[in-house]
């Protein structure tokens, strides 16, 4: 997907193109640093604002985004604006990669740990909510230490029970861990309960 102008952002939310807290807030961050590339007046800069903030009124990455990008083009004169917006927007972006590969190290030793304790056999791993790579910027929430281990070998396999909103198992979790090659169940999320 190609975000061209503020309005596109706004829309890629709105309709769940782009789904998960992280990824959200970071595609408001870019779309702040479009606007400031198309109209970087300060009404400019506040319509974007509104523009992003509907998008999703109660998703609370992108206020945060929206309001550190604020923070960081405040002082800035309108022609100034532009380069800045967009290193933010890349800091923004940045950092939720290192977060997230920082959660996989944290957890992989527990999967390792599951595994030695299995002799072999594969670490079952339930997920529960859209933490994979599509609902971040890079390696995932939940999902970092399931990455990793794959990459290193750890046997596992991944049960996915994520079906809201929009009945979205199959987009979601499953179709990140798909893309690592490790073995996937979906099931229905009533599931988890039994």
């Amino acid at each position: 997907m190609t975000l061209h102008d503020v309005d596109d952002a706004a829309r890629a939310i709105r309709d769940m193109q782009v789904r998960g807290a992280p990824l959200i807030g970071a595609t408001a961050a870019y779309g702040m640093a479009l606007a400031a590339h198309e109209d970087a007046s300060d009404e400019g800069m506040e319509t974007a604002y509104g523009r992003l903030a509907a998008a999703r009124p109660t998703a609370v990455n992108l206020r945060w985004a929206l309001d550190r990008m604020q923070a960081a083009l405040r002082n800035r004169r309108p022609a100034e604006r532009a380069p800045p917006a967009y290193a933010e927007a890349a800091s923004i972006a940045e950092e939720d990669v290192a977060i997230n590969h920082a959660m996989g190290e944290a957890g992989l030793p527990l999967i390792q740990a599951a595994a030695a304790r299995r002799k072999g056999e594969p670490v079952q791993i339930l997920t529960h909510c859209n933490a994979g790579w599509l609902a971040t910027v890079d390696w995932g929430t939940a999902t970092a230490p399931i990455y990793l281990a794959f990459e290193r070998g750890v046997p596992i396999h991944v049960w996915v029970d994520e079906t809201r909103p929009r009945t979205r198992a199959p987009r979601s979790p499953p179709g990140s861990c798909r893309t690592t090659g490790s073995p996937i169940r979906s099931s229905p999320t009533m599931w988890a309960a039994i």
